[in-house]
């Protein structure tokens, strides 16, 4: 498809008025401005980090870490560095409650904290320096203190699926495709799903963990529903591709195949994702092939570096992936003609609507997509980034063609740890679609759109 015309450059929209949104967890590094290149991918993620997690600085030299370089290699499974690492489970998962060990009333940081300090142990997800902070911050903290108790039975509960203990259930849907609308339809139609969890929580690698974890192992009913959300967290963003892949009305059964680009990737979007990619393929049976291309400046070492595809065959799904900016992968892999241009592509929370400098990093990509009229969908946290996000693309005349909650949103409560008493997200809670510019939307659209459909 040619564009109409190639935009390079465009000046921001006066009237955007970004919202400042703290996202819950370590997200994509803030991506390299236009005008010169910044920091590396490396020291931008560490300030990430640093900024959204106040205890980092103090967890890393606990591992005997220097720098992020050194904490990504252990996430890349790669060799750490001499004398990292623990030496049994109960240091190791003492040393992960170390990243919250900060005073959620008056923000004092570890090193601050006394040996006296007062663990919330209701919702085990807080800290303070005494009752007296806890006192003061319990008007505040009452609001979200129940469902910060999932998040920190979550976090735990997440380590045997990092570690494999816990396999995701996997097989072509019992039902047909067209019935599976969310997660309760999905949840129906895994017959065999009760079994496998009560199996998980009987296992060997579930004893392990809570009897190294330091407090009470919760009822069966409570760990259960805390595995379901962690299989909604893990699966959400392949099952988001194929609720995009039907909301656009993309046929994927074409001969060839189709393709899908995932931009502004990152560590969230490619670590340990290999195998929760075949539930896209049964989303669809008798697809002719998916291609899955993960481009962005932090994507998980060790995946595949091959954004060109082998020859796809009928019924699998690929995946790949490309280190760099969105716009330079087009340049270099789709306008050369080594790779076919997407039939669509998904960002994951790309946050454009935080900063004007996080808007002008994403403004060739958003100018590009448009330009040549590819299907896009984004995901957001909350009703309020869904909101700014729209009103943003509205100024730069997009087209806009759907918005509301996602279906296949995550069920995992994500809480903020820069402030723990913020109300938890959940991750691509929204979506909006857009193809190529000329929005029809006018001002009491967007506001109908937005409050009468989500």
């Amino acid at each position: 498809m040619a564009p109409r015309s190639r935009r390079r450059h465009k000046k921001l929209p006066s009237s955007v008025a970004p919202v400042v949104v703290t996202p819950p967890t370590v997200v994509t590094p803030v991506p390299l401005t236009l005008s010169k290149p910044g920091p590396s991918i490396d020291t931008l993620g560490f300030f990430s980090l640093e900024n959204n997690v106040p205890g980092l600085s103090q967890l890393i030299p606990k591992l005997n870490m220097k720098s992020y370089e050194e904490y990504k290699l252990v996430l890349d499974g790669d060799t750490p560095v001499s004398g990292f690492g623990y030496r049994c489970l109960q240091e190791m998962f003492q040393k992960m409650e170390d990243t919250f060990r900060f005073c959620a009333h008056c923000k004092v940081l570890p090193s601050g904290l006394s040996n006296s300090r007062v663990l919330r142990k209701r919702c085990r997800s807080v800290y303070y320096c005494g009752p007296e902070c806890q006192r003061s911050d319990w008007p505040a903290h009452r609001r979200v203190c129940q469902e910060l108790r999932l998040v920190a039975v979550d976090r735990l509960m997440e380590w045997p699926l990092v570690t494999g203990g816990f396999v995701l259930p996997s097989g072509p849907w019992s039902w047909l495709t067209e019935g599976a609308q969310g997660w309760d339809t999905w949840f129906s139609m895994r017959l065999q799903l009760e079994a496998t969890l009560d199996a998980m929580l009987g296992s060997q690698a579930m004893t392990t963990l809570w009897a190294n974890v330091g407090w009470p192992r919760p009822d069966p009913d409570v760990l259960q529903g805390s595995l379901k959300r962690l299989l909604t967290d893990a699966l959400s963003r392949p099952l988001t591709l194929g609720f995009g892949l039907r909301a656009l009305g993309i046929n994927v059964g074409r001969v060839g195949g189709s393709t899908v680009h995932v931009v502004g990737a990152s560590h969230a979007e490619t670590f340990l994702t290999h195998r929760d990619y075949d539930e896209l393929g049964y989303m669809f049976p008798g697809h002719l092939g998916l291609h899955v291309i993960m481009v962005g400046v932090d994507v998980a070492a060790g995946f595949s570096q091959s954004a060109s595809p082998s020859l796809l065959e009928p019924g699998t799904v690929q995946l790949s992936s490309h280190r760099g900016l969105y716009h330079d992968f087009w340049e270099e892999q789709v306008e050369s003609g080594q790779i076919a241009h997407p039939d669509l592509v998904v960002a994951f929370h790309p946050g454009f609507h935080a900063s004007l400098d996080l808007m002008e990093a994403w403004l060739p990509t958003l100018l590009l997509l448009c330009d040549y009229e590819i299907p896009t969908m984004i995901t957001v946290y909350s009703q309020q980034e869904l909101a700014a996000s729209l009103q943003i693309l509205v100024d730069m005349d997009t087209h806009i063609t759907a918005c509301g909650a996602n279906p296949f949103a995550s069920l995992k409560p994500e809480q903020v740890y820069s402030n723990p008493n913020k109300q938890p997200v959940y991750c691509s809670a929204y979506y909006i679609t857009f193809l190529g510019s000329s929005c029809q939307l006018d001002k009491r659209q967007l506001e109908e759109k937005v409050n009468g459909r989500v």
